[in-house]
């Protein structure tokens, strides 16, 4: 399989594309009464649509291995109600799902010699939605601070080369859509900020977006939008913290609105009519609160989005066809449509599994000592300049402490630059000053660690595995 950029798997009719679906903005929505899709239909189409995913399966427990596969399931499977530690093949509990997932992402082999930023994306995504914490895989496997390590100096608010837009999107959609265990979002707002105004600058003027860059470009802002990237963009800023009556989410609403066909309720993409397109913008309605099944999107003749992908569905067998033509279920398909009509957006909070004594969260609890570790840091001086770094070190013990962390970053941290001094240069007493910029009456340094609250910034502060840290200058 050629290698993409992109963060999804790619279709056998699609080479262009590569897919990817979060607690808040991404929660299931109700469907009304008035849908035309009924609540048994719907249940019946999630447990068929499970079945299919759990064949998937393959005899070691693996949905992935070490390129693009079928670990996609796992937001499916999330969105649809089953743990990813529940799904085992022949009932064999030492090899299920979540298990043989988190081994394959601690793995020293993988994601690949030369690794791209949708590789820890859609891995991030998805070790969400199996009840992986992405930040803790192991003690030296944190995916945020491999996202992170893509941050665009020269063009901040990118992730990965610019031209590959998705990169981005695919950014906002794991560092906002897979938070932390306990709901809280790990990034700080600065960082939001940066990504929320690259997406907006990257919509065409027909209201959607597409895989490449746009921003600055007035004959690809003029080109014709990509149905699949406009439901994850749209995606991604809803999960951001952009309101579904924001100007660019209602352009975007308005743009798929116009490419419903009456007649099946499917949208008319650019690869035509297909269940992976349809999924992923219904995925993005999902996550932006906006219901697929009525008002704008229930059509003139009673059909909509969710319609066409069960008519889709094989049943019982429950495998999803990518054409409408097609006569045997495909994988990507299966996965893209259960998602969607489950009514997830691009990753979900996992259930809580059914196999006894199974935790619904697995995460690395305390650091190794001697084994490197990454960690993920933004520093922002209040001049909009903000710096965003994967910085490496390798611990004494258990924890560490931001003082050990900030010393570590001139010569670790990945891109360059993030942090150059720190005052006091030792100790554990208040950090003075940060890069060259000191405190100044109520503008002090202060710090968050997985989004907390921001409070003073020591050199003490203890640090622990797959901590999220954001410094600010500030009152």
């Amino acid at each position: 399989m050629p290698r993409h950029t992109s963060a999804r798997p790619t279709s056998p009719r699609r080479a262009a594309l590569t897919a990817a679906a979060a607690l808040g903005a991404f929660a299931l929505t109700t469907v009304p009464a008035a849908a035309t899709a009924t609540p048994a239909q719907l249940a019946t189409s999630k447990t068929n649509g499970v079945a299919y995913l759990k064949s998937l399966q393959a005899t070691d427990g693996s949905y992935a291995r070490s390129g693009l596969s079928n670990e996609w399931a796992f937001s499916a499977l999330a969105a649809a109600g089953t743990a990813a530690v529940d799904v085992t093949p022949g009932g064999d509990a030492s090899k299920n799902a979540r298990s043989v997932y988190r081994t394959l992402l601690a793995g020293s082999g993988w994601p690949s010699s030369s690794p791209v930023v949708t590789d820890y994306e859609r891995a991030a995504l998805n070790a969400y939605a199996a009840g992986i914490d992405p930040a803790r895989v192991s003690a030296s496997r944190n995916l945020v601070a491999d996202i992170y390590r893509h941050w665009q100096t020269a063009e901040p608010g990118y992730f990965g080369p610019s031209a590959n837009f998705n990169g981005t999107v695919f950014a906002a959609l794991a560092l906002n859509g897979a938070r932390t265990t306990a709901g809280q979002t790990r990034v700080p707002q600065a960082l939001r900020d940066k990504m929320i105004t690259r997406i907006r600058a990257n919509q065409h003027n027909d209201g959607g977006w597409n895989f490449g860059k746009a921003e600055g470009d007035p004959g690809q802002l003029g080109a014709a939008s990509d149905i699949d990237m406009t439901g994850a963009a749209m995606a991604a800023l809803c999960v951001s913290g952009v309101p579904n009556t924001d100007a660019d989410i209602v352009q975007a609403k308005g743009f798929l609105k116009g490419k419903l066909i009456a007649t099946s309720g499917a949208f008319n993409a650019m690869f035509g009519v297909n269940t992976d397109s349809n999924g992923w913008a219904v995925s993005g309605l999902n996550a932006c609160g906006i219901n697929p099944q009525t008002g704008d999107f229930l059509t003139s003749r009673g059909k909509t989005p969710v319609d066409f992908l069960i008519s889709q569905q094989f049943n019982p067998g429950g495998g999803f066809k990518y054409l409408p033509s097609d006569t045997a279920p495909q994988a990507y398909a299966s996965i893209d449509g259960l998602r969607a009509v489950a009514g997830g957006g691009f990753t979900a909070a996992p259930p809580t599994p059914v196999t006894s004594g199974a935790p619904r969260w697995v995460g690395e609890s305390a650091l190794t000592a001697g084994t490197a570790t990454t960690l993920a840091v933004t520093v922002d001086d209040g001049s909009g300049a903000l710096k965003v770094c994967s910085v490496s070190l390798t611990p004494t013990g258990g924890t560490t402490t931001l003082g050990a962390v900030l010393d570590a970053a001139p010569a670790s941290a990945t891109p360059t630059g993030c942090v150059g001094s720190v005052t006091p240069s030792s100790g554990s007493g208040t950090i003075t000053s940060l890069n060259g910029t000191a405190n100044s009456g109520t503008n002090t340094w202060k710090v968050s660690v997985d989004g907390s609250s921001f409070a003073a910034a020591s050199r003490g502060k203890v640090i622990s595995v797959g901590d999220t840290i954001a410094l600010r200058r500030g009152a």
